[in-house]
């Protein structure tokens, strides 16, 4: 008889010695992959962009009130013995504010389009009284340093007073353009195309408002010129004309910076020759001061502040630390975390307002919504960027942040514009009416936005 083979024994696989328990511990860890898909699905709901509006705008208006309470409080209380007056001033003019944000938030885009051309006028007028009174002034009393006047007419800088009424005219200016050009733009649609249809009656107006605006605020001008730039670019214009407005507009700054030489062409002089010009004792009582200062506080601050209320230099050594200048004042006190934190905001703002801008049907609503954000974050590039030295100081406040009332209250009401926008990005508009808010919720709140209409030739 045949033998069976005898069965193959297998070989032990070889035992592989374990890792180090140093080399274990110094291996990265991988990135938990469900905090990206919780990010994701967040951002995926109906709502996102609205909550991501009101959360980052409402952050910031509580750091800003913060803050002005901060810079404020030392002077306000050695000069009128009160430190809490400058924080209730810009308390009110935040609650109006917030009354302006409701109700754009409530308004049809009919409605903001047929207000467009009646707040570009009012805008204009204005400016033209401020420019006038200002340069009968200075025709007539060239000496003269304190505000103009003409009857119950005063103006102060860019202030215009009518009584115990001051507005400031160049941020109305500002709303206006953003609801007038996107109107025009939205209008024109695939005829822009041509260089006629942009010719008129857009460029006539606004190289009007920039010059009523640049006679006297250069810095608000360079911020309405960042607007235009996010309208045409919303609205798809060609890349080579952005090249040729580029051009135009700094010639233009230039003959406003040599028609207002008395301290334009210090300002851009410090800027540029910092280690000559600043360092003469004379001229550092004068504009470089501000920027000294500032880079003062900023050093002074380190990664975490002296701590809120703490900071020295706004005790009279940093000219408008209250204004313009109030990110030194975050910079000292809250250190590298809360410069952090302020850009992060205004970042996500940014973020928010361009993801409206590409998710919106309507036209009006996409060009109104890009040239909104690129104001806000221009405006706050501007500003953070000249008091940390990288631009020059131009003056601008910082939105949300900077005391002030009329730049606040119109702030607040370009972002209500932005929050309508977003309530009728078409998801959320589905998601609305799916499961419609409580009947006092939309009286109260915002009322229902319309559904979308379908599209012609197709069957729903």
């Amino acid at each position: 008889m045949t033998q069976p083979p005898p069965a193959r024994i297998r070989a032990p696989a070889p035992v592989r010695p374990a890792a180090p328990a140093a080399a274990a511990a110094t291996k990265p860890a991988p990135v938990p992959a469900g905090m990206i898909s919780v990010l994701r699905g967040v951002l995926q709901r109906p709502l996102a962009s609205y909550y991501l509006l009101i959360s980052s705008a409402g952050l910031l208006l509580v750091i800003g009130l913060t803050m002005v309470f901060s810079a404020t409080s030392v002077q306000a209380f050695e000069s009128t013995g009160n430190a809490f007056a400058p924080i209730a001033k810009q308390t009110v003019f935040a609650v109006i504010g917030l009354v302006a944000f409701w109700v754009f938030q409530r308004l049809p885009v009919r409605t903001l389009r047929a207000l467009a051309l009646p707040m570009l006028v009012v805008s204009l007028a204005l400016l033209t009284v401020l420019d006038m009174l200002l340069l009968v002034q200075s025709v007539t009393d060239p000496e003269a340093v304190g505000p103009a006047t003409l009857g119950p007419l005063k103006v102060d800088l860019n202030w215009l007073y009518l009584g115990p009424v001051q507005v400031q005219p160049s941020e109305l200016a500002k709303l206006a353009l953003v609801a007038w050009g996107a109107d025009v733009l939205a209008r024109k649609g695939a005829a822009l195309g041509w260089w006629r249809e942009l010719a008129t009656p857009l460029f006539p107006a606004v190289a009007l408002l920039f010059l009523l605006v640049g006679y006297n605020d250069l810095g608000t001008m360079l911020c309405l010129l960042v607007l235009v730039v996010g309208l045409l670019w919303a609205a798809g214009i060609r890349l080579w004309f952005f090249a040729l407005m580029g051009a135009a507009g700094l010639g233009g700054v230039l003959l406003l910076i040599v028609a207002k030489a008395s301290y334009r062409v210090e300002r851009l002089t410090a800027f540029l020759d910092r280690g000559g010009y600043c360092d003469q004792l004379v001229h550092q009582q004068n504009e470089c001061l501000q920027s000294l200062q500032g880079r003062y506080a900023i050093a002074d601050g380190g990664w975490f502040g002296v701590g809120l209320g703490n900071g020295s230099l706004k005790w009279d050594w940093l000219p408008n630390a209250h204004n313009d200048f109030i990110f030194a004042v975050i910079a000292e006190e809250l250190g590298v975390v809360g410069c952090a934190v302020v850009l992060a905001l205004f970042a996500v703002l940014a973020y928010t307002g361009l993801r409206i801008a590409g998710r919106v049907d309507d036209p009006f609503r996409r060009l109104a919504a890009a040239a909104i954000v690129t104001w806000l974050v221009g405006q706050a590039v501007i500003n953070i960027g000249g008091v940390v030295g990288l631009l020059p100081i131009t003056g601008l406040p910082l939105p949300f942040i900077s005391d002030g009332g009329s730049a606040l209250v119109v702030t607040l009401a370009a972002v209500g514009m932005l929050a309508s926008f977003a309530r009728t990005e078409p998801d959320a508009v589905r998601a609305l009416h799916a499961r419609p808010p409580a009947r006092w919720v939309r009286l109260v709140w915002a009322p229902l936005p319309p559904l979308p209409k379908p599209q012609r030739g197709r069957r729903e």
